[in-house]
């Protein structure tokens, strides 16, 4: 375990000094950049080494998954567990009960129940607009990938804005995979302006939270103006594909 602390640690800086490189190439200050350590397909080991490393913020993609995690680590009052994928309506209250934040709002129906659910528990959830600026029919999130169909988006964030259990702090995107950093920048450059567009639209919202970014091009989200970078295989490596024994 000490040896696997050391590597994710070493890792997480190496990660932590890029993300300040690329902050301070574009004008702005590390701190407003927060990293979330992504640790789906991870064993509770590799996990527990994670949070012992120094890891503030986890994000999890499958809400059982995640669940099962939770309920066999030690508590540690200082993490934050962040939802980051596609949620199925009827596994919303894992996420209401268990989450602090999500990443992924990417339907009405969806966010009534997720409403619903916080109101019968007397919480708010904090949560991000997902959007879709790569127009890829395989991923979640509203269609954003065009300035044209923004117009759209209007009514849809009055909605959203319109559950009291609910609170939107902006948008997050998933852009067409590519392995060079650079084919990326325009979807983050497009969400960027997305968010603009809206906050002018909604001048009363907080939409300061761009969600974007991953191991392969956390730098160029950085620099185009990320909030969150979501960061697994740099800081903790491949994720397993089995983890029938989440122990292991």
């Amino acid at each position: 375990m000490n040896h696997l602390v050391k590597t994710i640690q070493e890792n997480l800086a190496k990660v932590q000094e890029q993300v300040s490189v690329a902050a301070q190439s574009a004008g702005r200050r590390s701190e407003e950049v927060k990293i979330v350590v992504v640790t789906k397909g991870q064993p509770l080991e590799t996990i527990q080494a994670a949070i012992f490393a120094g890891a503030k913020i986890l994000g999890e993609n499958y809400p059982e998954e995640a669940y099962s995690k939770m309920m066999r680590l030690e508590r540690h009052e200082e993490i934050e567990w962040h939802m980051i994928g596609h949620l199925q309506t009827r596994k919303a209250k894992i996420v209401v009960e268990n989450f602090d934040f999500m990443h992924s709002l990417d339907s009405i129906r969806l966010a009534e129940k997720l409403n619903r659910l916080c109101e019968e528990k007397g919480r708010k959830l904090p949560v991000l607009l997902e959007c879709n600026v790569g127009g890829e029919e395989s991923k979640g999130g509203w269609m954003a990938h065009e300035e044209r169909l923004w117009s759209d988006l209007l009514p849809v964030v009055e909605t959203c804005l319109g559950f009291n259990n609910l609170e939107i702090h902006g948008l997050m995107a998933m852009p067409p995979w590519d392995e060079n950093p650079e084919h990326t920048r325009p979807y983050f450059v497009m969400l960027k302006k997305l968010q603009d567009f809206l906050s002018r639209n909604f001048p009363s919202v907080d939409f300061s939270e761009l969600s974007m970014g991953t191991s392969v091009d956390f730098n160029v989200a950085v620099q185009e103006g990320a909030t969150y970078v979501r960061i697994g295989e740099a800081i903790v490596g491949s994720r397993q594909k089995n983890l029938s024994n989440l122990s292991a």
